[in-house]
């Protein structure tokens, strides 16, 4: 996976990220990092036929850009077809999922940074809280196996296996 901090000191070029990703790789192939950012935003693959399941994001709206590939976006005003250079805003609380065409679907979204989870925080600061990074002042998390390696969003589900966010494998 490739990371860059500062975007306008040296550009992610999302094609080359895509073209040197392996064929069978899935969830995020890249994300935004950098401990003074003020968005978060990752580049996620799904192969043929993938699905993020329906979920809310309680917390942030949500860009969402289609880079490569087909696919389609449920919420609950409908069915909406995904194709490159279609963009969809995702307010917070709505509720969709996603579902890959037959080439698969690759998508980035941006969504303003979520902080690391600090003493005292809980649902009354936004719902289920991103892992806490301990950089940014958090705990250290008690849940890792439900904790995405990839974009670091802790699954509400406990027996989620992939990521509600990014679609990557949760660790078993």
């Amino acid at each position: 996976m490739t990371t860059h901090s500062h975007l306008t000191e040296v550009p992610t070029d999302l094609d080359a990220v895509i073209a040197g990703a392996p064929a069978d790789a899935t969830g995020a192939l890249w994300r935004l990092t950098g401990a003074t950012r003020g968005l978060d935003s990752n580049l996620v693959r799904l192969l043929p036929g993938g699905v993020i399941a329906e979920h809310a994001e309680p917390v942030l709206d949500v860009l969402l850009v289609v880079v490569a590939g087909a696919g389609r976006l449920d919420t609950g005003g409908g069915a909406h077809d995904l194709r490159p250079h279609v963009a969809v805003l995702l307010p917070r609380n709505s509720r969709r999922s996603l579902t890959a065409g037959p080439d698969g679907m690759t998508y980035l979204t941006v969504h303003t940074r979520r902080p690391g989870l600090g003493i005292g925080a809980g649902p009354a600061a936004g719902g289920v809280p991103a892992a806490p990074d301990p950089a940014d002042g958090g705990e250290t998390a008690c849940l890792l196996h439900r904790v995405c390696p990839d974009c670091g969003r802790l699954a509400a589900e406990r027996d989620a296996r992939y990521c509600s966010r990014c679609a990557g494998p949760l660790p078993q």
